[in-house]
């Protein structure tokens, strides 16, 4: 079936999150988890214990289609590449999630939003293209990829970046890996729901597109500028994620419109007191829109959707009275280790104690 690949990518960031397993979800019309590794009693990084392992092995344990694990075979670099893109896209949403009431968490939970059509769905959808587009371009400039290299844009210097330090990201070898490991809706107009994810992948990918940068670097004698290099880098990562953030919260509701003559869907704005699905000159969404068909639970009580927030640590005059759905919150006073007292030791480094502080921690009611 069609965009196969981004059913979630769900992978633990060792030391940010703290799970005993760590799942991933890289088929977009798939239900299997596609990766299911426990870290272990030593928390290593997924990153190094995946690279322990040959990579037809790796490609073995991701739940891929056909083609899929043929182009993680192909090439050196490939597998690992698709796990880094899996931490990149879970460590984001969770850390742009953390202090709201739905926090991109994982597990049945995540596999149940997957299967609706929530604004949550098409985030998860939207900023795990990006993650892999992301993913695989820095890939190539970094040299982890076979068959890509430095960026190849026209009216750049390439061949001296190397000597330099600089070497762009490319872009296009990350567009065009991605386009061809998800490939295309193949019902797109029948089939709402591929129209609609297709649409949110496509977000994702143009998103990184449109904020490629060209930095240049000037070399000469005395600081003139009598050569320079330049080459294409991507935003950072964090950055792509407020953006995708943003179109969450302007996010809009479409609606599907069959046109009876030629038995065809399309998406339109969903109009409030209105029944949109008969409204033939329905505005249709724009393409830097983050699209959604139906409203989401609130995420307050335990659901299938949702652990619920009782017990989720909150921030006080911040994000409490968000978080906690009005229900109030424990305080509890805990002892903390941080550095203090710390000086300058002559000449290149700073050397701290250790001193117990309390601090206060708030919990949903």
């Amino acid at each position: 079936m069609s965009v196969s690949f981004l059913r979630n990518l769900i992978l633990l960031c060792v030391g940010i999150f703290v799970f005993p397993v760590t799942t991933g979800y890289f088929g977009i019309s798939g239900r299997e988890p596609v990766l299911i590794m426990t870290l272990g009693e030593h928390q290593r990084p997924m990153s190094n214990k995946i690279r322990s392992y040959a990579a037809p092995s790796v490609c073995d344990m991701l739940k891929l289609h056909g083609k899929q694990k043929r182009m993680c075979k192909r090439g050196k670099g490939v597998p690992e590449t698709l796990i880094d893109a899996t931490k990149l896209s879970l460590s984001e949403c969770q850390a742009k999630f953390q202090n709201e009431r739905w926090n991109c968490s994982m597990g049945i939970y995540r596999q149940n939003i997957l299967r609706k059509s929530f604004k949550e769905t098409s985030f998860l959808y939207s900023i795990t293209s990006a993650g892999l587009v992301h993913a695989f371009a820095r890939a190539c400039s970094l040299q982890r990829l076979e068959t890509c290299t430095c960026d190849e844009s026209k009216n750049l210097t390439h061949r001296k970046t190397w000597g330099w330090g600089g070497c762009g990201d490319n872009i296009k070898f990350g567009l065009k890996f991605t386009r061809r490991f998800l490939g295309r809706a193949r019902r797109s107009g029948k089939d709402v729901r591929a129209e609609l994810d297709q649409h949110n992948i496509n977000l994702g990918l143009k998103i990184v597109k449109d904020h490629v940068r060209t930095t240049c670097k000037c070399h000469g004698v005395s600081g003139s500028c009598t050569t320079k290099t330049c080459w294409r880098q991507l935003l950072p990562f964090s950055a792509i994620g407020k953006i995708l953030k943003d179109k969450y919260e302007r996010a809009v509701r479409v609606a599907s419109f069959k046109n009876q003559a030629t038995g065809r869907s399309r998406l339109v704005k969903f109009q409030k007191n209105s029944n949109a699905l008969n409204v033939s000159f329905g505005i249709s969404p724009k393409k830097g829109d983050l699209i959604y068909l139906e409203n989401s639970p609130s995420f307050c009580k335990k659901t299938r959707y949702s652990p619920g927030t009782y017990g989720r640590h909150c921030i006080k005059d911040s994000s409490c009275d968000i978080v906690c759905c009005g229900r109030g919150y424990n305080i509890q006073n805990v002892v903390v280790k941080k550095s203090c007292e710390c000086r300058v030791i002559w000449c290149c480094y700073v050397k701290c104690k250790q001193c117990n502080v309390t601090e206060e921690v708030h919990t949903c009611k």
